[in-house]
């Protein structure tokens, strides 16, 4: 069986940044303002009064201390909440191509590639801006590459499972070097007006190239040694918006949100990663002392330290398991490829590793990689 590579990758960061204390103003300027406006109905018991946020209950619950957006203007503003700008016409590419365009030629520099070595392109993503034609067919008339291309969507496990793709892809001989990018443009999925979630996600584009061992020339590749994924119903992380929901008598407002339930999310998913990753530990009979990083979905601190120690049987050292949420946020699909992307390095030939990602499906996508 033919040995695969990530040789490259590359991240896509947007300018603007919003911090927890920018945020938690806004917020609880928005709860003053609708705890007044509605003053006798909470009184009466026809409806609660909403609580303030904070910055301390924003880091203990998820460690998360700010986050990028690609657009700032809106979100704060009590009055609006959302981030505010224009719709983009038929000529122009939306801003999930714009992001992945940037992202991906950093991972094509990374290694030694041209667009147009590329033959196949796979743009995994948590949301799209649109149905069709896919984007990642956009992205390769503007890069200049070959081949096909698609559009796919596993949630927040969507990298892994693209690169799984990907491998397979390369191993049955129908593309010789793969682009995957994740584009997350999160924040106009975020509720602001909800305490529980207003702090969670910010923007980013990822980017791999995959490809056979036999044909990188990167200085820092890793293989591919195993793949394992795992998909489970659960209702408890969702996001409902279709293109049906204008057909409805009543159209729900909140349609378009993120929306989870964090505790039952922790209790369940947790279990579920662990198994996924010992099982393929466990067949490429790696075991935890062999590993020497562990590059983990940037969800929430308190489940990756969980996940880590569950994994090394002891609480993991910073550097093994580096976290990139405190100043990134949640970013959906692209959270471990920008833990994999910004600490790769300090790693010896044949050292060992774990790339996962886990979210909504419940879907748990892991690699085990091995220094070349």
């Amino acid at each position: 069986m033919e040995n695969v590579v990530i040789s490259g990758s590359g991240l896509f960061t947007p300018a603007a940044t919003i911090s927890n204390e920018e945020l938690v103003n806004s917020f609880n300027q928005y709860v003053d303002q609708f705890n007044q406006q509605y003053a006798q109905e909470i009184a009466d018991g026809q409806m609660d009064a909403l609580d303030y946020s904070s910055c301390e209950f924003i880091e203990k619950a998820s460690g998360i201390k700010s986050r990028h957006v690609l657009y700032k203007v809106g979100i704060l503003d009590p009055a609006i909440m959302r981030p505010v700008f224009d719709r983009r016409d038929e000529q122009q590419a939306p801003e999930m191509v714009e992001m992945a365009l940037h992202a991906a030629k950093e991972a094509l520099q990374q290694a030694g590639k041209t667009a147009a070595d590329v033959d196949l392109i796979i743009c995994a993503a948590s949301n799209m801006q649109r149905p069709y034609p896919a984007l990642a067919i956009e992205l390769q008339q503007l890069l200049g590459a070959t081949g096909y291309a698609y559009d796919m969507n596993v949630a927040c496990s969507s990298a892994t499972f693209a690169i799984s793709n990907a491998v397979n892809a390369i191993r049955g001989g129908t593309a010789r070097v793969v682009l995957v990018v994740n584009p997350e443009f999160a924040s106009p999925q975020v509720n602001y007006r909800s305490r529980d979630s207003h702090f969670i996600f910010g923007d980013v584009c990822t980017a791999t190239i995959i490809e056979a061992q036999s044909s990188c020339s990167s200085p820092l590749a890793f293989r591919i040694m195993g793949m394992r994924l795992k998909t489970q119903f659960s209702n408890n992380i969702r996001c409902d918006v279709n293109y049906t929901e204008h057909c409805f008598s009543e159209p729900d407002p909140e349609v378009a949100f993120f929306k989870q339930q964090g505790r039952k999310v922790f209790k369940e998913l947790l279990p579920l990663v662990a198994e996924v990753i010992q099982d393929e530990m466990a067949a490429q009979d790696v075991t935890a002392a062999d590993l020497k990083r562990l590059w983990l979905h940037q969800a929430n601190i308190n489940m990756n330290i969980f996940a880590a120690k569950k994994i090394l049987g002891r609480d993991p050292e910073p550097a093994e398991a580096p976290l990139v949420l405190d100043t990134y946020a949640n970013t959906a699909s692209a959270g471990s490829i920008i833990a994999f992307h910004l600490n790769k390095q300090g790693l010896k030939t044949g050292d060992k590793a774990i790339l996962c990602s886990f979210g909504a499906g419940y879907s748990v996508g892991c690699l085990v990689l091995e220094q070349c």
